[in-house]
């Protein structure tokens, strides 16, 4: 392996490292849903809205993000975003009221989505040449799983050893704060000695932007995350069916979260970048069948008998179903190479994609969670996966539609006349 090979791997890991515990605040319901109903007093709804709070702020700044990646060094974007994440969870560490922490998760998206995140995404898609856009960023999903999963198993050791009551959640929440502290200051020096990047004019993450958005192609990768994403978030109350309607030990809850949410990165980024890439040869492709073969899964899931007896049989299914999810959200950036994204305004049209495709954020979690309490039981679940699977049939289409828009580029003349601008 050649210098600049090494030197563009260790560049890779060390973005990795914050990539697998920037989101673990936000996201504390993967792991600690059921403490959070317990000991934070919060209902599904209430849980619910948080999550929306922090989408909403998140989805109206990732442009302003996607431009500043653009327009600053993404080397200092990248570990402002993890210092003050962490800054933020010491706060939330000592349980705030419902208001205050509508704004802490609102603050949350600040600094995770609209300063850390676009960076990461530019950074990783100016790593990798065009043919390798699925590995990169399967990789990325799958490395930020062993991270996610080893993190997060740590904090549920915490959760443990101090009781696994309130004062075991808040010393989870503590933990998180301080590894992510810990990322940005590692993040912070491990990429200092790169290769600086070259100066940007003012107002060229304007110009980019304006750029990007007259490229045809990023609105249907766009609304092919957005497909993939509202129905990763259906994945969230895999998590209360098998503790209500399995009986799943709550000792067990937080450690199937986890898997749930985190390891299944490490299986799923991964295979859905070789399938892309060495298989299919195209993300957008694979996309297309992956979503197709969510709705027997789903069918499986909804049809298996309930109760304590048949806990593995749930498990194995939801599980199942959680892994395909993954594998798409590993190759779901990929596409914008497929479609002609000139390296100039990654950072602008990875904006205009995160503001689209993690729009469901703003509110699938509201929407799901509040069936749920709207329906309590079995009748609320089987609502929600019904949900889930006609999501997944438009996503087929959506995908399908991107997978043409693919095949008759060869390449797109509005994409062959910026690249010369």
């Amino acid at each position: 392996m050649t210098a600049q090979a090494k030197a563009k791997w260790l560049r890779f890991l060390v973005l990795i490292i914050g990539g697998g515990t920037i989101y673990k605040l936000a996201n504390l319901k993967d792991a600690f849903y059921v403490p959070m109903q317990e000991f934070m007093g919060l209902s599904h709804t209430e849980i619910g809205t948080l999550l929306s709070a922090n989408a909403i702020i998140a989805t109206a700044l990732f442009v302003v993000g996607g431009m500043l990646a653009d327009r600053f060094d993404t080397r200092k974007l990248i570990p402002l975003g993890l210092i003050g994440t962490g800054s933020l969870g010491l706060y939330l560490a000592t349980f705030p009221g419902f208001n205050m922490l509508l704004i802490v998760f609102s603050l949350f998206a600040i600094c995770a989505d609209c300063i850390y995140w676009p960076s990461l995404l530019k950074a990783i898609r100016n790593l990798g040449d065009d043919n390798e856009q699925g590995r990169m960023f399967g990789f990325l999903e799958g490395g930020r799983g062993v991270v996610d999963t080893l993190v997060a198993f740590s904090a549920l050791g915490v959760f443990v050893v101090m009781g696994s009551g309130e004062t075991g959640l808040k010393s989870a929440i503590l933990f998180y704060s301080l590894i992510d502290i810990f990322a940005g200051v590692l993040t912070w020096f491990l990429l200092s000695g790169g290769k600086t990047q070259p100066a940007v004019q003012q107002g060229a993450g304007l110009c980019g932007l304006l750029e990007a958005i007259r490229v045809p192609g990023i609105w249907l990768v766009s609304f092919n995350v957005f497909m993939v994403y509202i129905v990763y978030c259906g994945l969230t109350y895999f998590i209360p069916y098998l503790k209500d309607m399995y009986e799943l030990p709550v000792a067990l809850v937080g450690a199937y979260g986890i898997i749930n949410q985190y390891f299944l990165k490490v299986l799923g980024g991964p295979a859905g970048g070789y399938m892309a890439d060495k298989r299919l040869k195209s993300s957008s492709r694979y996309l297309k069948w992956a979503f197709l073969a969510l709705l027997p899964i789903m069918a499986v899931i909804m049809l298996i008998p309930k109760g304590n007896s048949f806990i593995y049989a749930g498990m194995a299914a939801t599980l199942s179903f959680a892994l395909i999810v993954f594998t798409m959200r590993g190759v779901f950036w990929a596409p914008m190479s497929e479609v002609g994204i000139a390296p100039r305004i990654t950072g602008s049209a990875f904006g205009i994609g995160c503001l689209i495709g993690y729009a469901p954020g703003m509110f699938a979690y509201v929407i799901y969670g509040s069936i749920l309490d709207h329906f309590p039981g079995q009748q609320g679940y089987d609502y929600v996966f019904s949900l889930m699977s006609i999501l997944a049939v438009i996503g087929f289409l959506v995908s399908s539609l991107l997978y043409r828009a693919v095949q008759q580029r060869a390449p797109l003349p509005c994409v062959e006349a910026l690249a010369q601008t």
